[in-house]
């Protein structure tokens, strides 16, 4: 038995020793190729095809990355003054007199700086008790209301139509309507 295990350890011995052998003569046979690995990859990060210009953009990003940051959102600071002065006598009436103005977006073609779309959205709740168990209730919402632009809105004639100090009641380019109006019929 002790013959057996020698021969076996022998023979294992060999044949690990012959792997490595493999192992270190494939890695010197193939230096090249791994050498040149950083530079294919690096040639073929230049070959990938180009991200695609995207056709609309949030307009904080118009004409480019967050260049229209401080225009739009001043214009978002103003209307949520302008909806909070108003709120209490108009859309904070009803069920849901606790309304917040949650956050105004458009969108901008990027190509030529007409807006695709502006939507504007809001919470709101309302809780009763009840009075057989004690569970507050809860009805929660959200709303997301589109403001009425005219098509082919350029962002510029945008801005400077709700350039006012309350611009919810500002008429829109194009139109005979404002963001007071088209709130109130998405909110009511």
């Amino acid at each position: 038995m002790h013959a057996l295990a020698n021969l076996f350890a022998t023979k294992k011995l060999g044949a690990s020793h012959r792997v490595g052998n493999d192992c270190k003569n494939a890695l010197r046979g193939s230096f090249f190729p791994i050498a040149l690995a950083p530079i294919v990859f690096a040639l073929g990060l230049g070959a990938a095809p180009a991200m695609a210009t995207p056709e609309y953009v949030d307009a904080v990003n118009y004409p480019d990355q967050e260049q229209g940051w401080d225009a739009f959102h001043g214009l978002e600071r103003r209307l949520v003054k302008d909806f909070d002065d108003i709120c209490g006598d108009t859309f904070c009436e009803g069920e849901f007199s606790n309304l917040q103005a949650l956050r105004y977006r458009c969108s901008v073609r990027q190509a030529d700086s007409i807006i695709g779309e502006c939507i504007w959205t809001f919470a709101g709740s309302n809780a009763a008790i009840d009075s057989a168990t004690g569970k507050v209730m809860v009805d929660a919402r959200t709303w997301a209301c589109r403001t009425p632009l005219a098509p082919q809105t350029p962002i510029a004639t945008f801005y400077s139509a709700l350039s006012v100090a309350n611009p919810m009641r500002a008429t829109l380019p194009a139109t005979t309507t404002t963001i007071h109006e088209g709130l109130s019929n998405c909110l009511n």
